[in-house]
């Protein structure tokens, strides 16, 4: 299986309280600014800035604006299940993060290897990327896809376990 690289000059440091107090409050709305999370904590200001840069760069949290690609034009939204050869999974994974059309890739259990989710402008495109660029990764032994229909619930708010 493939392995994440931590970043170099990262410190491994584990999460205490402060620190899931402002992923909470981010999680919350991600335009706060580093004041009114001090403020809300009772730190200062270049406390939340270093815990907050050391955050992103861990890779405990990315800072973005999400958005609901239906309504920006994107007409094909889904997931792929990608069942795997497990020897060439490395590669595999390789292969996959070049995929723009993917925006988010797991290992998963339960014989499929692989899970992904996509978004693409049209069902031309989907064609595409399942027909000439997943499919003719080596190691990849078939493809199971499935659309979304329409959001029904969908929050980014869950907190941490280390609470």
């Amino acid at each position: 299986m493939a392995t994440q690289k931590q970043k170099p000059n990262s410190k491994k440091k584990k999460l205490d309280k402060i620190d899931c107090k402002m992923i909470e409050l981010l999680q919350k709305d991600g335009r706060i600014s580093n004041t009114d999370i001090a403020k809300e904590i009772g730190i200062s200001e270049g406390t939340v800035r270093t815990r907050l840069n050391r955050l992103i760069n861990d890779d405990f949290i990315q800072i973005v604006a999400v958005s609901n690609p239906m309504k920006l034009g994107f007409e094909v939204v889904g997931t792929i299940r990608i069942h795997v050869d497990i020897l060439k999974m490395d590669a595999i994974i390789v292969e996959l993060k070049k995929l723009k059309e993917l925006w988010f890739i797991v290992y998963t259990t339960g014989g499929t290897g692989i899970d992904s989710e996509f978004i693409v402008e049209s069902m031309e495109k989907l064609n595409t990327l399942i027909f000439e660029k997943i499919n003719k990764i080596d190691g990849v032994i078939r493809t199971e896809v499935s659309l979304f229909m329409k959001y029904i619930k969908r929050r980014y708010d869950w907190g941490t376990a280390l609470d």
